[in-house]
């Protein structure tokens, strides 16, 4: 079969990129992502965190594996989403940095809706790393223990938001304190951050990924 001509391969190819930037051009199909960079999940679990019917959840996943995003296997009578590879993970952690190095309106309504009088301004990676090496400080993981499970920073304790105050004998007394769960936009950290602060605990948020730390679907 004869080579097909430059522009005809370049016109298909990129085609075929703007396909995929398509899929991404939902906020629930993003979300659905970064709940599904977690851990696998089935689409009525998914469906409550992102605030769509099962049916319209479905939907967007099987645009998302059109698009080769997703992947979904059988588990008895429920069929089980998870991301198609690691690269997506990447491709999340990515999509956000560059909102927040080239979208001022995202930086600006992240600032606004973290804002607060006691400081709720996160640890980037590199202030993160600097606290662990200097092992003065617990990192804790507040996200559902099965997000835990399916992959977590090294070092991290596994401390839920929802059992935050029945596992407050887990974390010693005049040590700092540092929680981080989903990502920029998961505000599981910013609530546990803000508890441990009105018990008196040294605690700051950290805004890194599993995603972002290249753990994606695998236990750290």
């Amino acid at each position: 079969m004869a080579a097909s001509d430059p522009r005809t391969f370049k016109d298909s190819a990129y085609t075929q990129l703007a396909a995929l930037g398509k899929a991404l051009g939902s906020p629930v199909r993003v979300e659905l992502l970064e709940l599904l960079a977690q851990a696998p999940r089935t689409v009525e679990a998914l469906a409550a965190p992102v605030q769509q019917s099962v049916a319209n959840t479905s939907q967007h996943l099987q645009v998302l594996k059109r698009a080769g995003l997703v992947r979904a296997t059988r588990d008895g009578q429920h069929i089980v989403y998870a991301l198609a590879g690691p690269a997506v993970g990447r491709l999340l952690a990515q999509l956000h940095a560059v909102g927040a190095a080239h979208d001022p309106a995202l930086r600006q309504l992240t600032r606004d809706f973290f804002a607060d009088p006691a400081g709720l301004e996160p640890l980037d990676a590199a202030g993160l790393q600097a606290r662990l090496a200097a092992g003065d400080v617990i990192l804790i993981d507040v996200r559902p223990e099965r997000e835990y499970a399916a992959g977590h920073l090294p070092g991290a304790r596994s401390i839920p938001l929802a059992l935050l105050e029945a596992r407050l004998g887990d974390l010693p007394p005049g040590q700092a304190i540092i929680a981080y769960c989903r990502g920029p936009f998961c505000t599981f950290s910013a609530e546990a951050v803000r508890r441990l602060r009105a018990l008196g605990y040294d605690a700051r948020r950290a805004d890194v990924s599993v995603q972002e730390a290249g753990l994606t679907g695998a236990c750290a």
